[in-house]
């Protein structure tokens, strides 16, 4: 039989989904940091149940791990040109993202009755009943029954042996897209060194699936995806949970400062203690504090003892956080809150993502209590936000907090490795060893920011606390007093406003729509609005990674244009939040609160729409 052809592409989303037992996450993550060290742009989407342990092949336990690579890569896809099914389940709960004339490639060995059952399924052509027959290339492999003669000789159990039924099918796939089997080899060694026996049988099973593909000339046309000339430099592929902390460590060395972090395990932030938990080899501590409330309770505490100190949580933990935060606000101490925000309310979606964290973090601790607020826009921009926010909190002595999300923690793209002598400098607000007449509660005049005092500095004495005091530090209720702290502490926010860089504006210069969002969304606008441009629609971008305070060219940017379009994962907070900032401007809005991200055809649906 005939080589099949060889398809020369720009780009190709892949879709990995099946039992979450099946390992589809680990087999997303090897083919997407493959395709970062070959130089490819990705952008991943980790799709799990929020359930323990949903039923073996039901349709509640399905996993799944998008994947989008090529040469110019904004988001993990709306669609996939290849969908892995590893059983009927994942196959009724995947098919919807198949592009039409994909390829569906499934394990037939699952594709019997129990499981058809299980999935529901009314028929025994689950094809023919979900219209996918002649519609997608559709291609069996015998997973598991392939998997099984793989390691007949290995000695492994046979639930062991069930287990690399992924790495088989990714070999599969490796076989499709002609990548190098050596490196996913690299990447099995890092991960199974340690246990010889897992290391050679998957190995094996990858070698395997690889061959399957290559000796059965499977009747569907292989994929080259193309890679950009990327800058010089050592890359990786990196989780916004990763690069967040990463973010923090690079800070706390320039600072010159041990970085600590005080948290309680919560989806989707907990990846940040994790990571960081690692790092005790560069002067890192992280304490798993009991609650919520300890969490940030010893960041305060090792802040106030000059630590670059940080708290990672979601939105249920920023709730039970919110008076310590008042806390660091009257005390005037350095502080990154990190909330890694998912579905609510209450326990809501742990595992699905959304933007309704944003009032709450704005406004939601009692009395004037204003803080910095911060929003990564990428997995890889959250290694500079987490950078920047600690620049911030540490030179104006404030808490600081910065939103990702579920899909951006989660999810990674292609990571450029830092020069730390090329990053901005920091300089915390420290009053120094041997200062004459030290005043805790002095104000610089310009910047509004008080010299914190490191406890055991000869001298010194930080006094800042949790009751309102006078400029001297005498306890107070006067009402004038207090009203003049308060707008105190106000302007030493106001003031970051120049520290920060100014709204930018992409696109044609002689649009009169402009399209905007904030945080994670930043990708999905993009295609969007280059999707309209490249058909000739007139549009301009603009997306915030600063909110409170506001870029100082907020207002002139949004009063340049006809039309503005807020594009948010929630029901307008960000579009409300404008409007009470910038008078005069009039912004549509288009919302949505599913769960998951958006899809780029229905922004441009959005766009197109309006009037």
């Amino acid at each position: 039989m005939e080589n099949p052809k060889i398809i020369e592409t720009p780009e190709v989303v892949v879709r990995f989904s099946g039992d979450s037992g099946d390992g589809m996450q680990l087999a997303g993550t090897i083919f997407s940091t493959v395709a970062a060290i070959l130089g490819n742009e990705i952008s991943t989407f980790p799709d799990y149940p929020a359930e323990m342990r949903a039923p073996v092949g039901s349709l509640g336990g399905v996993s799944s791990y998008q994947v989008h690579v090529g040469k110019k890569v904004y988001t993990p896809g709306d669609k996939c040109d290849v969908l892995v099914a590893m059983n009927p389940a994942a196959l009724k709960q995947n098919a919807k993202y198949l592009k039409k004339g994909g390829v569906l490639i499934y394990d037939q060995d699952t594709f019997v009755k129990s499981g058809l059952d299980k999935a529901k399924f009314e028929t025994d052509d689950p094809f023919t009943e979900m219209g996918l027959a002649g519609v997608m290339q559709i291609l069996p492999v015998p997973v598991t029954e392939s998997t099984k003669a793989s390691l007949a000789d290995s000695g492994m159990d046979a639930k062991s042996i069930a287990r690399c039924r992924n790495i088989f099918a990714l070999g599969f796939v490796f076989w499709l897209f002609n990548r190098p089997l050596e490196k996913a080899i690299d990447f099995l060694t890092g991960k199974f060194g340690k246990k010889p026996a897992v290391l050679e049988a998957n190995i094996k099973v990858i070698t395997d699936g690889f061959n399957y593909g290559a000796n059965t000339h499977a009747s569907v046309s292989t994929y080259r995806v193309e890679s950009k000339q990327a800058e010089a430099g050592t890359y990786c592929d990196v989780k916004g949970n990763a690069a967040t902390a990463y973010g923090l460590v690079a800070a706390a060395e320039k600072a010159g400062l041990k970085l600590f972090l005080g948290s309680y395990p919560i989806t989707p932030a907990t990846d940040i203690l994790h990571e960081l938990s690692k790092l005790k080899f560069l002067g890192v501590t992280t304490v798993q504090a009991e609650d919520e409330i300890a969490g940030i309770c010893t960041a305060i505490g090792a802040s106030f003892g000059g630590a670059l100190a940080a708290t990672s949580t979601s939105g249920p933990g920023i709730a039970l956080k919110s008076e310590a935060i008042g806390l660091a606000v009257m005390a005037e101490l350095p502080l990154v809150v990190i909330d890694v925000m998912r579905g609510g309310p209450s326990t809501g979606l742990p595992t699905k993502t959304e933007q309704t964290d944003l009032m709450q973090c704005l406004y939601g601790r009692n009395g004037e209590c204003p803080c910095v607020v911060m929003a990564a826009s990428t997995p890889v921009d959250c290694f500079m936000a987490a950078y920047n926010a600690s620049k911030i909190a540490l030179e104006h002595n404030t808490p600081v907090i910065l939103l990702t999300d579920a899909f951006l923690g989660n999810g990674s793209s292609s990571f450029r490795i830092q020069d730390i002598d090329a990053l901005p400098a920091i300089k915390p607000a420290v009053a120094a060893e041997g200062t004459i007449d030290y005043k805790p509660f002095e104000r610089d005049s310009e910047t509004f920011v008080r010299l914190k005092a490191i406890p055991g500095t000869e001298g010194l004495m930080h006094r800042l606390g949790g009751l309102e005091k006078t400029p001297a530090g005498a306890i107070t209720t006067d009402p004038n007093m207090h009203q003049m702290m308060v707008t105190n502490r106000q302007k030493k926010i106001d003031y970051i406003a120049n520290c920060i860089p100014d709204l930018e504006v992409t696109g044609d210069k002689d649009a009169d729509t402009l399209v905007i969002g904030w945080g994670g969304t930043y990708g999905h606008i993009s295609a969007a609005v280059e999707n309209l441009r490249a058909q000739g629609k007139k549009l301009a971008q603009a997306h915030f990674s600063y909110i409170a305070p506001l870029p100082k060219n907020t207002a002139d940017v949004l009063r340049k244009y006809k039309t503005v379009l807020c594009c948010e994962l929630n029901n307008g907070q960000f579009a409300g939040y404008l409007r009470s900032k910038v008078e005069g401007v009039s912004i549509k809005q288009f919302n949505e609160v599913k769960g998951q991200p958006f899809q780029i055809a229905d922004i441009e649906e959005a766009i197109c729409n309006l009037k």
